[in-house]
């Protein structure tokens, strides 16, 4: 159900939520699960932080509200997310029976609401999930290229400095853990 709030309010609400995840070394993904314009989820991707590959904001955001709505089963919620979910995500919100999803970014390398493949309302599927992209595209978007634009500057710097024998910058566990990467 569209509540009052609007997909705007949501979504930018789930722009703060990509800004933690941000500011904590991960990809900066957010989300939250509304029912009748009330919060009941939210995450944000923590994938590093927890170890966890299933740990994507999507991911979160479902998990905290299956514990608040104390059910696995999401009826009649909305999913706001910055970006394009994923395979693995977009299985999770038709398990849990999620009525709406509203995302920003489309990921054209794994999108699974129409981008790269279509998941959530392939025929046969015992539930579909009604699907609206490009809510604050522009914002999603530049949140995520300017992430990767400071780690790429970053790991520039790393190159550079370990040419000329400086300290490891990518050492500092509160930087992204990018050791061993190209």
């Amino acid at each position: 159900m569209l509540g009052e709030l609007g997909d705007e309010y949501w979504m930018r609400h789930a722009l703060a939520l990509a800004g933690r995840a941000g500011a904590e070394g991960e990809v900066p993904v957010g989300a939250v699960l509304v029912l009748a314009d009330r919060v009941v989820g939210e995450g944000w991707n923590r994938s590093i932080g927890h170890h966890d590959p299933t740990a994507h904001a999507e991911m979160m955001a479902l998990r905290h509200g299956g514990a608040a709505m104390n059910n696995y089963r999401l009826l009649n919620t909305t999913l706001y997310v910055t970006l394009e979910p994923c395979i693995m995500c977009a299985g999770a919100m038709i398990h849990a029976r999620i009525g709406r999803l509203v995302f920003g970014a489309r990921d054209l390398k794994t999108g699974a609401a129409g981008s790269f493949c279509e998941v959530l309302r392939q025929p046969g599927l015992n539930h579909l999930v009604t699907v609206s992209g490009g809510v604050l595209a522009d914002d999603c978007s530049r949140a995520l290229s300017e992430f990767f634009r400071g780690r790429r500057e970053l790991h520039k710097a790393r190159r550079q400095a370990l040419k000329t024998g400086a300290p490891d910058v990518m050492a500092s566990p509160a930087v992204w853990p990018m050791k061993g990467q190209k």
